[in-house]
C-alpha cells in the first residue's frame, strides 16, 4: 500500500516519519515528499599523482584505498552546481529523513520536471528504520548542454509503502551478515562503501559456488 497525503501527514505528526528540516509545503505531494538538493556533491576524480606520476584512476572498491576516488565539494550559500554534459555526480539531499514506523519503508524517485531538463536521477530503496540523508547519483544526460543545479531546489520524491509486516529495528539493521553500511549516513560521508570482505574475497576468485554453499540461507 502506498500513503497518501493525509497518512503521511498522520505519520509526521506521530513522530513516526521525521525530516530534519521540516518539509514545507512546497514538497507535500499527493502521494509523497519532494526533497531538495543538498549542500555536498562528489565529483569522481580521473587521475591521481603518485610515485609513479600522472596515473588515469581506476577504480575498484575491493581494493583499499577505492574510497578516495571522488573529491567532496561543499557549496556556500548563493552558489550553484554546474553538470556539465554526461557528467556524474553524487549529490546529498537538504533533509536528513527517518523511517521510525517499523512497517514503512520508501522509494526514491527523480522529479518529472528534472528528467525534462536532461537529467537522470537514480531510483532507488530506503529501508524500514533508516536514518540520514539520501546519496542521489545525478547524469547530464545531454550531449551538449551544462545544466545548473541549486541546492534547495526538489529533485526527487519520496514515495512511502506499508510492508506486509513489521520488522525490528535490529532486523533492518542486517543487510545480509553485516550491518547496514549507510545508517546515519551524513551530507560529508556519503561515498560509497565496500561490501563484506569475506563476499569480496570469493566474488574475486571466482568461488561462487563456494559462497553459496558457505552462506546458504
Amino acid at each position: 500500500m502506498v500513503l497518501s497525503k493525509q497518512d503521511i501527514l498522520e505519520k509526521i505528526n506521530q513522530g513516526s516519519l521525521k525530516f530534519e528540516p521540516k518539509v514545507d509545503k512546497f514538497q507535500l505531494q499527493p502521494n509523497g515528499i519532494d526533497l531538495r538538493l543538498g549542500w555536498s556533491f562528489y565529483n569522481p576524480k580521473e587521475w591521481i599523482i603518485n610515485d609513479k606520476g600522472r596515473m588515469g584512476l581506476n577504480v575498484d572498491y575491493t581494493e583499499p584505498g577505492s574510497k578516495d576516488s571522488m573529491d567532496l565539494i561543499k557549496l556556500q550559500q548563493g552558489q550553484y552546481f554546474e553538470l556539465l554534459p554526461k557528467e556524474f555526480v553524487v549529490a546529498s539531499t537538504l533533509e536528513k529523513v527517518s523511517l521510525i514506523d517499523d512497517s514503512l519503508m520508501a522509494m526514491l524517485h527523480a522529479r518529472s520536471s528534472l528528467i525534462r531538463r536532461g537529467l537522470l536521477i537514480f531510483s532507488g530503496t530506503i529501508d524500514s528504520h533508516y536514518k540520514g540523508y539520501m546519496a542521489l547519483p545525478i547524469v547530464n544526460n545531454t550531449n551538449t548542454q551544462i545544466i545548473r543545479l541549486y541546492p534547495g531546489e526538489r529533485v526527487c520524491q519520496l514515495v512511502f509503502h506499508v510492508l506486509s509486516s513489521p520488522i525490528s529495528e535490529q532486523d533492518a539493521q542486517k543487510h545480509g551478515i553485516k550491518d547496514a553500511k549507510y545508517q546515519e549516513s551524513a551530507p560529508y560521508s556519503l561515498a560509497a562503501k565496500s561490501d563484506a570482505q569475506e563476499e569480496i574475497e570469493l566474488i574475486k576468485q571466482g568461488k561462487l559456488e563456494e559462497l553459496k554453499e558457505q552462506f546458504k540461507v
